[in-house]
């Protein structure tokens, strides 16, 4: 999430930048940390966060743009301090930004089982009888350490998301335009039997539109190709549904941003992930794009793509 600056007098033209990096052990932390290395962020890795505004005053007084910081829930003590440094890191002009990684329990003990890993919070005094149950046990508890956290952050769900796909969100985030300025859009188009996106404020079905697989020209194409977009734009039932999502946006947007919420995530989801929703998902998109900040994002394509 991005802390607006609500002081008056505060110029937040050459500030630096913060970047609030958390979420479940085995989410890609490492990965997301490196790609914000590579773009040109000083970043520190599992600071204690008692340490956080210390840090950052030795990097303002170094002349420092851009910071990255990553914290989980071994710092599980010093966490609840941190929405108060925030305030105060706010009200100094700092632009932050907070990231949240979050994956389902089921590609957690997938990951730690590969990678023969053990999870930060579990010890090894105990013997384990039941590995994956405590295990789930671990994670569940640091969800709850991080719950604050999470509730203040942009989510980002990379249960099915590669290495590459992860990199490519956060450098898109990092590189929106005036963070600070207001409500961000995220539209993202998903396939229902992959599973609904754990980073989803907004899910809307919409598999019982006409469907372009079973137009044997259409099929290997995508909602991005020309013939799929001829083809839903003729429909009325699609166009009713575009109406009808973007009404509801249109609706309560203002309200959350007074709220002062930073992202939200608008996930549209089809059966296969690849023509309806994709579609829908990018043509919102554009439509938001002239009031709103927006992205897009098409999690079936991009695994097909980094595959």
């Amino acid at each position: 999430m991005t802390f607006k600056l609500e002081s008056a007098g505060i110029d937040s033209a050459g500030a630096l930048e913060l970047v609030l990096l958390t979420g479940v052990s085995g989410s890609g932390k490492s990965v997301a940390l490196a790609a914000l290395e590579d773009a040109g962020y000083f970043c520190v890795d599992n600071l204690p966060p008692e340490l956080l505004l210390d840090l950052v005053a030795v990097e303002q007084k170094h002349k420092a743009r851009k910071v990255a910081v990553a914290m989980d829930a071994r710092s599980a003590t010093g966490l609840p301090g941190i929405p108060a440094d925030l305030k105060t890191l706010q009200a100094q002009g700092i632009k932050l930004i907070a990231i949240y990684l979050e994956t389902t329990t089921d590609a957690l003990v997938r990951r730690f089982s590969e990678t023969r890993r053990a999870h930060p919070l579990l010890t090894g005094d105990a013997k384990i009888q039941n590995p994956t149950r405590v295990l789930m046990e671990a994670i569940a508890l640091e969800r709850e350490l991080l719950k604050d956290l999470r509730d203040k952050a942009h989510v980002i769900d990379t249960s099915q998301t590669s290495a590459a796909g992860l990199r490519t969100q956060i450098k898109q985030l990092i590189e929106v335009d005036n963070p600070e300025s207001g409500l961000q859009l995220m539209f993202e188009s998903f396939a229902f039997k992959q599973g609904i996106p754990m980073d989803a404020d907004f899910v809307f079905d919409v598999r019982m539109l006409p469907n372009p697989h079973y137009e044997p020209t259409l099929r290997a194409l995508t909602g991005l190709d020309q013939g799929v977009i001829d083809y839903l734009r003729a429909q009325p039932a699609v166009d009713q549904m575009r109406a009808q999502i973007s009404e509801f946006l249109l609706q309560w947007l203002p309200s959350m941003a007074r709220d002062h919420r930073a992202y939200v995530t608008v996930a549209i989801g089809c059966t296969g992930g690849q023509h309806r929703s994709v579609y829908l998902a990018q043509t919102l998109c554009t439509q938001f794009a002239k009031e709103w900040s927006t992205q897009v994002r098409h999690r079936e394509l991009e695994k097909k793509a980094n595959a």
